[in-house]
């Protein structure tokens, strides 16, 4: 039942916490800036504040008709007795920062003062493997001559428990007046601190409260705002006579901070720095010497500058604060402003930097080599290498132009690839290009592209796959050892070599990707139906022992559920397996390209041709031949020139 009782306790409650709430009104553009504000006002954090909308803002349109918000704005109270609490305790962190240092252990603490006619007593409890508070030390301190009464038992309560970092009534004192202390408060002549000046108590005199000193310095016109609760509780606690004590500042303006550019990337390619992995080795190979973005990537916002948000002295004289200035923001090439007008993006692919202080993507990356000084090459733009790629790197880009020498490395281009010189791949070099490749000679390397591969003097024993052309031009042109494919024409002037001593295979007419997944195929299509047979034969074994013995053992049961469940799933696997192979013989059979190989001068016996999976194994040397296919059968005609009339790209240039 809720009493009359119930309902006064209740708003009596309220009011005390209603006392302890500081508010201002604030004007800001937006809620944000006006809880910044009042932080500084209320000398608070802005995740302890609470506000209240006395009239909503409009941003206006187009800068017309804006209106600011109108707040109320207060500290939480539970905050405010955090605060309270960690200041009398000395528990703040120290040089100002907002966060309370993590104490372990710590003895714990009591106080005893007269205030008013009343006996005092505030206890901290211990922390962690800090002493605690002993009752005697107490009582010792509690009974003076002029001690009238003590509730024993609520000092027990307190001494257990502690006081919630507040003053609690535990007794009474014969109370005389002419001994209470006597309280100044000295202001500084610019108004910006207040210090107290205590006299000492005589005894049954009553000593400084919290309220008392408040009252001194309201009756001096001191402002609420600029009280300063921490130290007025910390003089409360240890109080020092006869000397100045501040107790209350002025509320500092704060200067409004100037535009400036936030940035989204490194501007400084000195701090750049190299892969750290898990275990703390640095890799060498990976820098990170370049900041890549995409089309349309964020680079940086243009923050706006803020607001200055005025101060008060402590007699609440207003205290103005500068605006911060705007900035011009010049733009480099390939960047622009989104819709927002502050958000800075990038036009194209490329490397993002300053460039004389402007934003600037490069579509094109420029390197004199790339060796242990660049690293690993990774760029989604252009790359262009003045020299050579030395063995054991990897460059990946969109387009790629090599004027040197690329050594056993790995090169991969969505786009084109150029090696002005010539590649070394020692066996285990590997291009891959989403266009052509173009190239002096390639070396035992792997090659991989999907339009055409361009060499003016060798291919000598590499894997070559394009899914268009082969072509070599230069005065060699030839062709010694490894296995090429194409799907329309390989040409060169000489294919193998005198006494045929490097097995050299050339395959045109045929999906090489579909040729390669076909094969792997077959290759799981036999594995998976000798794996059939073998586990068919086991079932039947077992089947047989059942049908003698009318009833197999549990083990030999499980085995032969576990087969049959096997087969299921394997005659599964090799029906789709066979469903996938009739599509890529039904793809190779109705290609359009029928590809030829030609030869302008001399294919060496011993060299392998494969004409649309039709082989021609040339016997003895040939010279000036086409070989093609024609009604199931591979052909020789008379030589004829390339189809492919592609030249060779001027390359890129920073321009």
């Amino acid at each position: 039942m809720v009493t009359l009782d119930v309902v006064r306790e209740e708003m009596r409650k309220r009011l005390e916490r209603d006392k302890e709430l500081h508010s201002v009104e604030v004007h800001a553009d937006t809620i944000d800036e006006a809880l910044q504000d009042a932080a500084v006002q209320l000398d608070a954090k802005v995740s302890s504040l609470q506000y209240e909308i006395m009239e909503r803002g409009s941003d206006g349109f187009l800068g017309m008709g804006k209106k600011p918000w109108k707040l109320r704005i207060y500290q939480d109270p539970s905050t405010i007795k955090k605060v309270r609490k960690l200041a009398s305790d000395g528990l703040f962190a120290e040089d100002g920062a907002e966060e309370e240092e993590i104490i372990k252990d710590r003895d714990g603490l009591f106080y005893v003062h007269h205030f008013s006619s009343d006996i005092m007593l505030k206890v901290i409890p211990p922390v962690g493997k800090g002493a605690p508070v002993e009752f005697k030390d107490v009582m010792q301190e509690i009974n003076r001559p002029d001690t009238l009464e003590v509730d024993e038992s609520l000092v027990k309560k307190f001494v257990k428990q502690g006081t919630d970092n507040e003053y609690c009534i535990v007794g009474a004192y014969k109370h005389v007046p002419a001994g209470d202390v006597l309280i100044s408060v000295e202001c500084t002549k610019d108004e910006m601190k207040a210090s107290i000046i205590v006299t000492q108590p005589a005894l049954s005199g009553a000593e400084a409260s919290p309220d008392s000193i408040k009252r001194a310095l309201s009756a001096q016109g001191v402002i609420e705002q600029c009280y300063d609760e921490a130290k007025i509780n910390e003089f409360v606690d240890n109080p020092v006579y006869n000397i100045p004590f501040e107790v209350a500042s002025a509320i500092l303006p704060v200067d409004g901070k100037d535009a400036y550019l936030l940035y989204n990337f490194e501007t400084d390619p000195k701090r750049l720095k190299a892969k750290v992995s898990e275990t703390g080795q640095i890799n060498y190979k990976e820098l990170n010497q370049i900041q890549n973005v995409i089309a349309e990537q964020p680079l940086a916002t243009k923050m706006q500058p803020e607001r200055g948000r005025g101060g008060k002295t402590i007699f609440g004289r207003y205290l103005e604060a500068k605006n911060g200035k705007d900035i011009q923001v010049q733009l480099g090439a390939n960047v622009h402003f989104d819709r927002d007008g502050v958000t800075i993006k990038a036009s194209i692919d490329g490397e993002v930097m300053l460039v004389n202080g402007k934003i600037t993507v490069e579509p094109i990356k420029v390197l004199d080599a790339v060796n242990v000084k660049t690293g690993d090459i990774k760029f989604v733009g252009t790359v262009v290498i003045k020299g050579s790629v030395e063995e054991g790197y990897k460059v990946e880009a969109t387009n790629i132009e090599v004027n040197g020498i690329v050594d056993k490395s790995i090169l991969e281009a969505t786009g084109n690839i150029i090696v002005r010189q010539g590649v070394f791949g020692k066996g285990e070099g590997f291009i891959r290009a989403g266009k052509s490749l173009w190239a002096k000679f390639i070396n035992d390397t792997t090659v991989e592209v999907e339009e055409n591969v361009i060499v003016s003097d060798s291919i000598v024993n590499s894997n070559i796959t394009a899914m268009k052309n082969i072509v070599l031009r230069g005065k060699k042109a030839q062709i010694i050892g490894g296995h090429l494919l194409a799907t329309e024409e390989i040409c060169a002037r000489k294919v193998g070599s005198p006494g045929g001593g490097t097995e050299t295979i050339l395959e045109v007419g045929i999906d090489p990707r579909a040729k390669k997944r076909l094969l792997e195929l077959q290759k799981n299509q036999t594995d998976s139906t000798r794996d059939y047979e073998n586990n068919e034969l086991d079932i039947q074994n077992l089947e047989q022992q059942k049908k003698l013995r009318k009833k197999l053992p549990q083990e030999k049961e499980e085995k032969l559920a576990a087969l049959k469940n096997k087969n299921k799933q394997i005659g599964e696997e090799l029906q789709e397996m066979t469903n996938e192979i009739d599509k890529i013989q039904a793809h190779l059979r109705e290609l359009k390209a029928v590809g030829k190989v030609k030869v302008e001068e001399t294919v060496y016996a011993g060299v392998k041709i494969y004409v649309r999976d039709v082989l021609d194994e040339v016997k003895m040397d040939t010279k000036h031949v086409t070989f093609y296919y024609d009604k199931s059968f591979s052909k020789r005609g008379d030589y004829e020139p390339p189809s492919l009339v592609e030249e060779q790209p001027d390359g890129y240039t920073a321009d």
